[in-house]
């Protein structure tokens, strides 16, 4: 069977509520027409030209990303300028474009989850549980669990290591292939990690007051740093990109499993290739 978008958006949202999304973000479809029939599906981080061309070359007519294609109200369509000429490419190319960006990283078995699930974490909590207060687009839709969706998770490792060995564990999670930036004195001993995908200098504080020793993230501060320093907390900065692609690959292969478990005639492939915006080759 092959379904439409508008069905498989609907299995998308079963994965990661749109109610789970923060305030100002804008998952969800981007760009395409739900009732065109997918028969192949690619997987990447951004929404790149290099991303729609690959879903072309694929003969993809779907493009899941991570980040979302628009933000804001567009006012005009600027074909030679973002977003404007990756709309103009798949619309040219019939490829629709949706997005899982914070619902994904709150939701169970999410971003967060894959991270927490990457290095071998036990007894994993949500780090920070969301109440529905002031949400976007609806409450925490009914089925979601309250105990297992919100942002961050923290948990224990199976034994003890130093923070150098936690340190290279981290690395081979993200695929990383240069050392990673380490905020604070390293620890003789580190049990409790908390992992926050992306951008999680935030929530230094709140990784404190769950006892972690260290927390594994991206993009962080100069003051958010310097407040990790203060509360004694080590912070591995794996950046933006690589804690995010790790587990949007694993995300791809487990949509794979859930289409065919629905009787789907869908393949779903993920765009290897990917680079950061700031590799300069040894990445």
């Amino acid at each position: 069977m092959v379904p439409s978008l508008r069905e498989v958006l609907r299995v998308l949202e079963g994965l990661a509520p749109r109610g789970l999304a923060e305030p100002w973000d804008n998952p969800g479809l981007q760009v395409g027409d739900p009732d065109r029939r997918i028969i192949g599906i690619l997987v990447s981080l951004d929404p790149t030209l290099a991303a729609v061309r690959e879903a072309l070359g694929r003969s993809a007519q779907l493009l899941i990303t991570h980040h979302p294609l628009i933000f804001q109200p567009i006012t005009s369509l600027d074909m030679g300028s973002f977003p404007g000429d990756v709309i103009g490419e798949a619309m040219r190319g019939g490829v629709s474009v949706v997005s899982l960006h914070t619902n994904l990283d709150s939701a169970e078995g999410g971003i967060n989850d894959i991270l927490a699930e990457l290095l071998h974490l036990r007894d994993v909590e949500v780090l920070e549980k969301k109440s529905g207060d002031g949400m976007a687009h609806q409450v925490i839709p009914a089925e979601a669990n309250t105990e297992t969706t919100g942002l961050g998770r923290v948990g224990n490792l199976p034994e003890p290591v130093p923070t150098s060995i936690m340190k290279t564990k981290v690395m081979e999670a993200l695929g990383s292939k240069s050392p990673l930036r380490q905020i604070g004195d390293a620890k003789e001993m580190v049990r409790r990690v908390a992992v926050v995908g992306g951008a999680g200098g935030s929530l230094v504080g709140r990784a404190v007051e769950r006892g972690a020793d260290i927390l594994v993230t991206g993009d962080v501060t100069y003051h958010q740093a310097l407040e990790a320093v203060r509360l004694g907390l080590v912070v591995i900065d794996g950046g933006h990109f690589l804690t995010e692609r790790s587990a949007m690959r694993v995300f791809a292969k487990r949509l794979k499993t859930v289409l065919i478990s629905a009787g789907w005639d869908v393949r779903v492939t993920y765009m290897e290739e990917e680079r950061s915006p700031f590799d300069d080759g040894s990445v």
